[in-house]
């Protein structure tokens, strides 16, 4: 037999399952059992957060750039799905019943890491960039520069003309940025933590979950929404609560969204 005649194995191909809004409501309660179950680890994650809001927070606040507070509070949905990927494997854990510890949370992160994740990352991490960016365009094109204090910034957006449009354009540019990469990476980090799969794959699978099932998918999308606008409202304190649920139930999400391999 010569060589041309050898064909490279296919993989199957990937299977979408229908998720309805009974399905992401499970997928909540789900992902609140693995919270209690798993406290002890569950919780840090969400400190890690939290502390790393607080940092960021003041860091800007001290350079004279409160404007950019509220949309790094927004774009923390963007790059939180990398930091769950802990919490991926303490709910796998608790799914087969193994023991979960530190050193096996580890060890799952840096064989993920090793996979295609990093250009997953590396993906939300640029879109990370460039919504900071327009932020601070929109800031500057709406309310210029004389916003030097957070307090002096929160007073201009509501009690202001100029300020109440900043709201609404931010907010509407802000939305559809994180509805795009929720389309890319809804499925795609708890898929390439699952399976050694390559990224583009991944994405691929994760809208196409999101267009097979819309309304499941955007209800998701703003019980998310819902849950980082209440962690911004409490300066960040809830989402040291908030972010391993959310971890937890987009685990939850993906077991029944895509069909397990072989």
């Amino acid at each position: 037999m010569s060589i041309d005649n050898i064909e490279a194995p296919q993989r199957a191909p990937i299977e979408i399952r229908t998720v309805t809004v009974n399905n992401v409501l499970e997928a909540l309660a789900a992902g609140m059992r693995d919270l209690r179950a798993g406290f002890r680890h569950s919780i840090a994650f969400g400190i890690f957060l939290a502390l790393g809001g607080w940092t960021l927070a003041l860091l800007l606040v001290k350079a004279h750039l409160p404007y950019l507070v509220y949309p790094l509070a927004m774009a923390f949905a963007l790059i939180a799905p990398f930091i769950a990927t802990g919490l991926y494997e303490i709910s796998r854990r608790l799914e087969t019943g193994e023991t979960v510890s530190w050193p096996n949370i580890a060890s799952s992160i840096r064989a993920a890491s090793g996979r295609d994740m990093g250009w997953m990352a590396l993906v939300t991490s640029f879109t990370f960039v460039i919504w900071m960016d327009i932020a601070a365009l929109l800031t500057f094109g709406f309310l210029g520069l004389s916003a030097t204090s957070f307090t002096a910034f929160v007073s201009m957006i509501f009690s202001t003309p100029e300020g109440f449009a900043f709201l609404i354009v931010g907010n509407t540019v802000g939305a559809a940025i994180a509805l795009a990469v929720f389309s890319l990476s809804v499925i795609s980090f708890p898929m390439l933590f699952d399976r050694d799969v390559d990224f583009v794959t991944a994405m691929i699978t994760s809208v196409r979950t999101v267009l097979a099932n819309p309304r499941a998918m955007l209800v998701w999308f703003a019980i998310i929404g819902f849950l980082v606008a209440l962690s911004f409202l409490s300066l960040f304190v809830g989402l040291i609560f908030f972010f391993p649920l959310l971890g937890h139930a987009s685990w939850h999400i993906y077991r029944r969204a895509v069909v397990p391999a072989a």
